[in-house]
């Protein structure tokens, strides 16, 4: 088999930030990597499903909703893939601050109830919102 994309990349090169991973389709997908590779601290599983609820959420209810394809998380947990149409990078980076902002906001998990989740029991809103603080910084240290 070949090798995938995203595994042809050193990421041991790829720091914490907001990353174009690749273009398909029509489709970008960035890379918002919250932790570096191979670093030895991850994103706890807990704090990883709760991020996704809660960002995926503020995407999917932002002026941008329909251009966001999917939201998701790594299986390294070091980060998240965000894929979008019709977004440029600079566009991409405006949207995940508003958004982190909003879901730093929120006061419970969106979709954490046992009838709306597959897994409710493994939530951590804190760790979730540290991890997301501390990404935010990130971005807006790096803001134009």
């Amino acid at each position: 088999m070949e090798r995938i994309p995203s595994f042809s990349k050193n990421h041991d090169m790829l720091p914490v930030g907001l990353h174009v991973s690749m273009q398909m389709h029509g489709i970008t997908t960035f890379d918002l990597r919250f932790k570096k590779p191979n670093g030895g601290d991850y994103v706890t599983p807990k704090a990883l499903h709760t991020t996704e609820h809660l960002l995926a959420t503020a995407l999917r209810n932002s002026a941008e909703k329909d251009n966001v394809v999917y939201f998701g998380p790594m299986g390294c947990r070091t980060g998240y893939y965000l894929l979008t149409v019709n977004l440029t990078y600079a566009q991409v980076k405006e949207l995940l601050i508003g958004c982190i902002r909003e879901a730093l906001a929120l006061r419970e998990i969106p979709g954490g109830k046992r009838e709306e989740c597959g897994n409710y029991l493994e939530h951590d809103l804190d760790g979730a919102k540290r991890d997301l603080a501390a990404y935010l910084a990130v971005l807006e240290a790096d803001h134009d």
